[in-house]
């Protein structure tokens, strides 16, 4: 697994430094299938996405959804993270380059400034996926937690539809995260788009509470 990321994260990041971002994200894809497929994870997607850009929001249950969001989610995407992230090896370095949105959690004006630019970014044509849980959710029953707010801001200001999207099984093949991985399905899903038009900031939190209806059902309805 180590060769397989340090190969295609070496790719992702030079494609990156010489400006080719969409390349990059195939490079990412490509890692990410087939870390996929080396630990026997297979994959299913269900629904397509919107034409032209969107805020995709998941749940985030586990490290393994890197892997599933950037291998199997249609769409070229970059991804709101912690700026932390850009500390981890490789991975980092390919977040840096292949122009994802890192946020400063520890600081509310540069947590903003960015949230900001990446809606200008969106409104640009670039889509973004966010995860709204804000970490990643560690209890054993895979109930998805409250949306936070922030990430509907960002669509509503924008001016773009919200997708839900699903990762659906995932606590089966990862019940202790990657430590303990066993060979299974997951079930990544796009549901209808849910649209921002018309609404206010204030209107940001009710969003949220629509998306993580939806993404909590489709959870439950597969455990």
């Amino acid at each position: 697994m180590a060769v397989v990321t340090l190969a295609f994260g070496a790719l992702a990041a030079l494609a990156g430094v010489c400006g080719q971002r969409l390349l990059a994200r195939r490079f990412a894809g490509m890692w990410g299938r087939a870390i996929l497929w080396a630990w026997g994870v297979e994959v299913q997607v269900h629904g397509a996405p919107p034409s032209g850009p969107a805020v995709y929001a998941a749940n985030h249950g586990s490290a393994l959804d890197i892997p599933i969001v950037f291998g199997y989610l249609p769409v070229d995407f970059r991804v709101i993270h912690k700026r932390s992230l850009h500390y981890l090896p490789i991975f980092g370095q390919y977040l840096y380059l292949g122009g994802h949105i890192a946020v400063d959690r520890g600081n509310p004006f540069r947590a903003r400034r960015s949230l900001s630019r990446a809606a200008t970014r969106i409104r640009g044509g670039t889509s973004v996926l966010v995860f709204p849980e804000g970490t990643r959710n560690r209890r054993g029953d895979g109930a998805v937690q409250p949306f936070k707010r922030g990430s509907f801001v960002l669509a509503v200001e924008a001016g773009v539809p919200v997708v839900p999207v699903s990762l659906a099984g995932v606590k089966r093949v990862a019940p202790e995260g990657l430590v303990r991985l066993r060979p299974g399905r997951v079930v990544l899903t796009l549901h209808p788009p849910i649209s921002t038009e018309g609404l206010t900031i204030d209107e940001a939190g009710d969003l949220g509470n629509r998306v993580q209806a939806v993404v909590a059902a489709a959870c439950a309805d597969a455990a």
